[in-house]
């Protein structure tokens, strides 16, 4: 377990570090940044860069795995290990061989994920509804908000597939970038 002076400074250290290197998260920050505000504007474009992007991936590291997996055929699980790596190859040769699909595709399982984590979170705030402080009711507002975007991206398949993905990425990315810019800002400012 993590004591009280441990974690002291560990936030020290990270403060430290933001502090010395206050240009680079700026930078970063502002990178997010315009790529949200790029998906925001250009949402089907953003949904098929990032079915490709995710092709990539699972190409890449299935190939790694598959290298790995050879080298260590002697060890235990090593079918389980083949079977993974060539399932990662396979699904990124889909995704990067039809990348439109991939997209719609990706859609119903992001539409599927907000449903279920919506789902999820208002039971876990329902078990702390007696708890005092009224937290409980944030937890249910945000596991409403989840089933809302799920039945918008579910309810509106297949057109939902041209801008769901590109929009909460974009979000993701705009409210990412938003928040190094200031602690960027604020470390500069704390150096002054």
């Amino acid at each position: 377990m993590t004591s009280p002076e441990d974690f002291s400074r560990l936030q020290s250290a990270m403060s430290g570090t933001v502090k010395a290197h206050w240009k680079a998260f700026l930078f970063e920050g502002i990178l997010l940044a315009v790529l949200g505000v790029a998906a925001l504007i250009l949402p089907p474009l953003a949904s098929l860069a990032i079915a490709i992007f995710l092709g990539w991936m699972f190409l890449i590291s299935g190939i790694g795995g598959l290298i790995a997996t050879y080298w260590a055929r002697s060890t235990p699980g090593f079918w389980w290990s083949l079977i993974s790596a060539a399932l990662a190859v396979l699904a990124g040769m889909l995704l990067l061989a039809r990348p439109i699909q991939a997209v719609l595709t990706l859609t119903i399982v992001l539409g599927a994920y907000f449903l279920a984590e919506g789902v999820a979170t208002i039971m876990y705030a329902l078990e702390h509804r007696r708890e005092p402080g009224g937290r409980w009711s944030w937890l249910l507002i945000s596991g409403l908000v989840d089933i809302a975007i799920s039945f918008m991206v579910i309810t509106g398949l297949p057109s939902s597939a041209e801008w769901a993905i590109g929009i909460l990425v974009g979000i993701n990315l705009l409210f990412g970038g938003a928040t190094l810019i200031g602690m960027a800002l604020a470390a500069r400012k704390s150096n002054s």
